[in-house]
């Protein structure tokens, strides 16, 4: 985001109006600096809880703006939220001529053992080390019908379902109850390196089903239902996640993101970071049939989120999330609120 920032100074643009960027591959890309009464319900928000989000982050942020902003949001009363937000930010429209998209994801949780037994025999895998070499590794179907991967001691657990285990890895992290009501929580912990292929795609262009009829339950309803060709519709994603176990976060808080800290439930949320700034302030004013406007916190990225206006929220943990999560795919619009400075380095040095 700052990289961007640096490129548009100098370019032509005026304050509620529209500055296109300059060159090359950001050509398409343009800023929209806009006012806190243009959020639509944002005087309806729970500010105090997405200032509570923003704490959970904003020490990490390194540029001196962002240091001098967290140290003020921690001196904050849960009241004057809303204030801190008005007073230190501008909100910005960043747009690359894609249309809004807003999906949802969650954190699974599966039944799993920490050894194979009848029940539990499909394994949760450490990345092993030939993997970590640059480019791509073994396929899904490779990784696992080879063998590569037998005997090596990789196995974090072992879980009952080959289904959930491939929607844990579309979800990069979860939680693995075991026999005994203990807990493994584990984080995402690197990919085979291939590109993710989107099995609902592949549903829909099968004509099994129609576009709208197509989320995460649904899927897995009909893999289950056709195993041999539920198998074979998985190995249509050569995509592969591996996993570490995480131990350091408490099991009342949620799974880290990709800023190592953990995410909040309807109030994180995963941006594509070539536009927006991990630990930036985003404002979502999502549509559809649930229309959900929100401020919320960029904490996390996803193979998936590509561009400007895609952002996945975050649902929170188990089946209550994941069927919310599974349903959500609307169009909207999202807001980045910059720093001040960040915001009017955007407009002409005249103005």
């Amino acid at each position: 985001m700052t990289s961007l920032l640096r490129k548009a100074l100098g370019v032509t643009a005026f304050c509620g109006a529209t500055m296109g960027a300059t060159s090359g591959a950001a050509s398409e890309v343009t800023y929209t600096l806009s006012s806190f009464s243009q959020l639509e319900g944002w005087e309806n928000d729970d500010h105090a809880h997405a200032l509570n989000a923003f704490l959970e982050t904003c020490m990490d942020l390194k540029d001196p703006d962002w240091q001098s902003l967290c140290a003020v949001a921690q001196s904050q009363n849960p009241k004057s939220a809303r204030t801190f937000f008005e007073l230190f930010f501008r909100p910005m429209l960043i747009s690359d001529g894609k249309d809004g998209l807003f999906t949802g994801y969650f954190e699974p949780e599966l039944d799993g053992s920490r050894r194979r037994t009848n029940r539990f025999r499909y394994p949760v895998y450490k990345m092993p080390r030939e993997a970590r070499q640059p480019g791509s590794w073994l396929t899904r179907r490779e990784i696992l019908t080879s063998g590569v991967m037998d005997g090596r001691g990789l196995e974090i657990a072992w879980v009952d379902d080959p289904v959930e285990l491939f929607f844990l890895q579309i979800q990069g992290s979860g939680r693995i109850r075991l026999p005994d009501g203990n807990v493994i929580r584990v984080g995402y912990g690197g990919a085979n390196g291939h590109n993710y292929r989107s099995i609902g795609t592949e549903l829909v262009r099968r004509g099994v089903y129609q576009p709208h009829q197509v989320s995460a339950q649904v899927i897995k309803n009909w893999v289950k239902r056709n195993p041999e060709s539920g198998r074979e519709l998985l190995f249509h994603n050569p995509t592969y996640v591996f996993f570490r176990e995480v131990t350091r976060v408490k099991p009342t808080k949620g799974p880290l993101g990709a800023m190592n800290r953990s995410i909040t439930a309807l109030r994180s949320v995963a941006v594509d970071p070539a536009f927006t700034q991990l630990g930036a302030p985003v404002w979502l004013e999502k549509d559809g049939a649930t229309p959900m406007r929100r401020l919320m916190i960029a904490q996390d990225t996803g193979s998936a989120i590509k561009g400007a206006q895609r952002a996945d929220v975050f649902f929170g943990t188990g089946d209550a999330a994941g069927l919310a999560a599974g349903k959500l795919r609307d169009p909207g619009r999202m807001y980045v609120l910059l720093p001040i400075q960040r915001a009017y380095a955007l407009l002409p040095e005249d103005l």
